[in-house]
C-alpha cells in the first residue's frame, strides 16, 4: 500500500497558505499604521529640526522612533530579543524573570480555581436546594469586573496578613473556578438516566456513581474549560499586579511601561503574556489527549 508523505498533503498547504497570507497582511497593515501613528511625533522631534525631508525619511524615522504611539514589529521584536539574551535570568530586565513570577500566581490560582469549581459542581449536581442556591451566586460572580474586585480583594488579604503569591493567586482563581463550575456541571449531568438506573439497580452509592460513571463523562467537557480557566487565571495575576505596584510580573512589567512612556517595553510584555498563555493552553490540550487517551484504553 502506497504511503503519504505528510509534507506533500495538499491540505496542510491549504492550511498554511492562508496562514501566512493573513500574519503577512497583519504585519504589513501594523507598519502602514506605525507611520501613520508615529509620523506626527517623527516630523516633530526628528524631521523638523533637521531641515527638509522626503516621504522615505518619514517611514525610516516612523519606523524607528523613539518611544512611538505604535512601535513596529521589528521594534518589539528587538527588544524582546534583547531582554532575553542582554541580561540574567534573575533580572528585573529579563521578561523570564517575570514570566516566572506570573506564573507562579497563574498556576497557584488556576489549582485553587479548579479545586474550587470541582467542588462547586459536585454539591450543585448532587443537592437539588444547592443548585437552586449557588448556581446563580455562581453566575452572577462574573458580573462583577475583576478590575474593580481585585483591589478589595488585596486589600482584605493585605489587612489578615496576606502578601506575596497568594493575594494575586486569588484573584487568578477567581476568574478560573467559573469556566470549570459551569462545564463541571454540565459535564457531570451529561448521562442518560438509563444509565443513572442502572447503577442504581448495581446499588452503587453516590459516590460510586461519581467516580465510576458521571465523572468519565464529563472529561471532554471539563478540559476544553480547563484551557479557558488556565487563560482566564494568567488575566487574572497579571490585573492584580497592577493595583499592587509590584515590582515583579508581567503586570508590573506592563505599568512600569505605562509610566515611563516606553511602549515598546510594553508591547514586548503583552508578546511575552501571549506566548505564555499559549504555552499553558498547549500543556492544557496535551494533557486533555493524554487523559482521554489513557481512558480509552481503560
Amino acid at each position: 500500500m502506497d504511503t503519504i508523505d505528510p509534507r506533500s498533503d495538499p491540505k496542510s498547504g491549504g492550511r498554511l497558505l492562508p496562514l501566512t497570507a493573513t500574519v503577512l497582511v497583519i504585519v504589513l497593515l501594523w507598519y502602514a499604521l506605525t507611520v501613520w501613528l508615529n509620523g506626527p511625533g517623527a516630523i516633530e522631534r526628528v524631521l523638523a529640526p533637521k531641515g527638509p525631508w522626503s516621504w522615505q525619511d518619514l517611514v525610516l524615522s516612523s519606523w524607528t522612533l523613539q518611544r512611538p504611539v505604535l512601535p513596529a514589529p521589528h521594534q518589539i521584536a528587538a527588544d524582546f530579543w534583547s531582554s532575553l539574551v542582554d541580561w540574567p535570568i534573575d533580572s528585573p530586565r529579563n521578561l523570564l524573570f517575570h514570566v516566572a513570577v506570573t506564573g507562579q500566581s497563574t498556576l497557584l490560582g488556576f489549582a485553587m480555581g479548579t479545586a474550587l469549581g470541582a467542588v462547586l459542581a459536585v454539591l450543585i449536581v448532587h443537592s437539588r436546594t444547592l443548585d437552586r442556591a449557588l448556581l446563580p451566586w455562581v453566575v452572577a460572580s462574573q458580573t462583577i469586573p475583576v478590575l474593580a474586585i481585585a483591589p478589595i480583594v488585596l486589600v482584605i488579604l493585605g489587612s489578615l496578613g496576606f502578601s506575596g503569591v497568594l493575594p494575586k493567586a486569588v484573584i487568578a482563581m477567581y476568574l478560573c473556578f467559573f469556566p470549570v463550575a459551569v462545564a463541571a456541571v454540565q459535564g457531570l449531568r451529561s448521562p442518560q438516566r438509563i444509565e443513572t438506573e442502572l447503577m442504581h439497580t448495581y446499588a452503587a452509592s453516590a459516590w460510586q456513581t461519581l467516580w465510576l460513571l458521571r465523572l468519565p463523562a464529563a472529561w471532554p467537557f471539563i478540559f476544553p474549560a480547563l484551557r479557558v480557566g488556565v487563560a482566564a487565571g494568567l488575566v487574572g495575576a497579571m490585573v492584580a499586579e497592577l493595583p499592587t505596584g509590584a515590582q515583579a510580573g508581567l503586570g508590573s512589567r506592563l505599568l512600569t511601561g505605562s509610566y515611563y512612556g516606553n511602549t515598546v517595553q510594553i508591547w514586548s510584555a503583552l508578546l511575552m503574556a501571549s506566548l505564555l498563555g499559549l504555552l499553558l493552553s498547549s500543556a492544557m490540550a496535551a494533557l486533555e489527549k493524554w487523559a482521554l487517551r489513557h481512558r480509552s484504553r481503560t
